[in-house]
C-alpha cells in the first residue's frame, strides 16, 4: 500500500453510503484519482469545506495497486473557487471542462503539464469571467494536443504546403487543413485566417495573451469552437455540449 501525497483539483464528488463521499480529482503527481473521503456528509467532517468543486487542495491517500478506488486520510484547501462556481456562467463551462478530463485523462497516469494548463485556466477565468469562452476554447486546443488528438493547422496535409497567414484554408474529414492549391482534392468547411490564426495562437501564449488576442474576433472564436466541439465528439463517441461555443456572458 503506497502512501500519496500530492497537489489536486477537486472536479466532483457524489455521495456513497450514509456518511462517505467518492472525490474525483486530477492531482499534480498522479493523474486524475477516484477516492474515497470517509465522514465527508457528517456535519463536522474534518474534510470541511475542501471538497467543493474546483478547489486547489493538498491531498493525502492510500493507494492500492489492484483497487481504482484510493483511501482519502486527509485533505487541506489551498485556494477555494466557491465564491465564482456559485455563478451559472462559470460553473456550467467548467463543469463541462471537468467532465472532458474525466474522459481524457487515464487514471493514476501523472501529467504535470494537463494539470498546471487546467489550473491556470480556472485561475484566469476566475478573474476574467467574461472571457471564459475564450479559455475553455484554449483549454479544450491544449487538451486535445497534450492527450495526441490534435491536428495539425500549420501546414497542408495534402501537399505539406505552410499557407500564408492571410490565406483561407479547407477542413478535412479528419480536421486536418488543406491550402488553396489542394481545396479541390478533399478540403471542405472553409477556414479563414483568423481562424487558423486563433488555433495556432493559442498553442503558443498563455492563456492570459490568448484572451488579449482574441477579444476582436467573438465570431471566429465561435466557429473554432464548434471545430473543437466535433472534434472532441468524435474522439469520445458522442456528442458533447461543447458550451464555449454556445453560451454567451449575458445568456
Amino acid at each position: 500500500m503506497a502512501v500519496v501525497e500530492t497537489e489536486g483539483l477537486v472536479l466532483r464528488t457524489y455521495a456513497l453510503a450514509d456518511a462517505d463521499k467518492i472525490v474525483v480529482l486530477l492531482t499534480k503527481d498522479d493523474g486524475l484519482v477516484r477516492g474515497v473521503a470517509k465522514g465527508a456528509k457528517r456535519l463536522k467532517s474534518r474534510f470541511g469545506s475542501s471538497l467543493e468543486p474546483f478547489s486547489v487542495v493538498k491531498v493525502s491517500y492510500f493507494r492500492k495497486e489492484e483497487r481504482e478506488l484510493v483511501s482519502i486520510t486527509g485533505i487541506d484547501l489551498e485556494r477555494s473557487f466557491f465564491s465564482v462556481a456559485s455563478n451559472p456562467y462559470f460553473l456550467q463551462h467548467f463543469s463541462y471542462a471537468a467532465e472532458l478530463l474525466q474522459s481524457f485523462a487515464p487514471p493514476h497516469d501523472p501529467n504535470e503539464r494537463l494539470f498546471n494548463m487546467t489550473k491556470v485556466c480556472l485561475e484566469t477565468a476566475a478573474y476574467k469571467q467574461e472571457a471564459i469562452p475564450a479559455i475553455v476554447a484554449y483549454f479544450e486546443i491544449w487538451l486535445l494536443k497534450l492527450g495526441g488528438f490534435l491536428p495539425s493547422w500549420e501546414m497542408c496535409s495534402n501537399c505539406g504546403r505552410s499557407p500564408e497567414e492571410s490565406e483561407s484554408v479547407g477542413l478535412q474529414p479528419d480536421f486536418g487543413i488543406v491550402c488553396k492549391n489542394c481545396t479541390g482534392r478533399g478540403g471542405g468547411q472553409p477556414v479563414s485566417p483568423a481562424q487558423r490564426a486563433l488555433f495556432l495562437r493559442a498553442q503558443k501564449a498563455s492563456p492570459e495573451k490568448f484572451i488579449l488576442f482574441a477579444d476582436s474576433l467573438e465570431g471566429e472564436l465561435e466557429e473554432v469552437s464548434r471545430v473543437l466541439g466535433r472534434m472532441i465528439s468524435r474522439i469520445l463517441n458522442r456528442e458533447i455540449n461543447n458550451s464555449g461555443a454556445k453560451v454567451s456572458a449575458s445568456g
